[in-house]
């Protein structure tokens, strides 16, 4: 292994480590590369060590309807949930910036799960995690005004990325919040005249 799994997993025990290390693949992706598509058998959990993933639903048309940010340290519940009952993919996983990943493969799962107290603790500290912030993407739906919900996405992917310069296309956060690409320039033109952004081509500058 390149890196130092202790850093980013703090919680793993040691014995835990040295099963890793015997038995787990790491393999970068480059930024765009869809690494899990819905309808495909999830054949690996993964876990972040650099990069940022993006998870999301994707509907008939083709539409996203974003879920949730997956950055260093962290994993994906909804893949573990899928692996451990070997069941097909209900999400979209993206690569937001260049990642590195480890892949540990589906028997792994629920061994270790009775084998490492620590690994018990992590996955379900991943669900609870990921059902909070699903609970806020659908809480910011349900009860915020467009400009809200387009302000919450830019802090979240703000934070995903740790850069205030997101590099995104109107259609592209159009598509993700479900709306028109002109609903979400004129929104950001008008966050721009109150100063919480600064805009330019293909690139949002987030001033909050």
């Amino acid at each position: 292994m390149h890196h130092d799994i202790k850093k980013f997993f703090p919680s793993f025990s040691n014995a835990l480590l040295q099963d890793i290390n015997a038995n787990v693949i790491e393999k970068s992706f480059a930024t765009g590369e869809v690494i899990m598509r819905t309808g495909q058998y999830i054949k690996n959990t993964v876990l972040v060590l650099s990069g940022s993933i993006k998870i999301y639903r994707e509907d008939d048309d083709g539409g996203e309807f974003f879920m949730y940010y997956l950055q260093p340290g962290q994993a994906c519940a909804i893949s573990m949930i899928c692996a451990t009952k070997n069941e097909k993919s209900q999400i979209m996983a993206k690569v937001v910036e260049d990642a590195e990943l480890m892949l540990i493969p589906l028997q792994l799962m629920d061994k270790w799960m009775m084998e490492h107290r620590s690994w018990y603790e992590f996955v379900i500290d991943t669900y609870r995690t990921r059902f909070e912030e699903v609970l806020e993407t659908i809480d910011s739906i349900a009860f915020r005004a467009m400009d809200e919900r387009l302000l919450f996405y830019l802090k979240r992917h703000k934070e995903a990325t740790s850069s205030q310069d997101i590099k995104l296309s109107h259609q592209e956060i159009a598509s993700e919040l479900n709306t028109s690409r002109e609903v979400i320039s004129r929104l950001l033109k008008k966050m721009e005249q109150r100063g919480l952004v600064k805009l330019h081509r293909n690139q949002i500058d987030l001033l909050t």
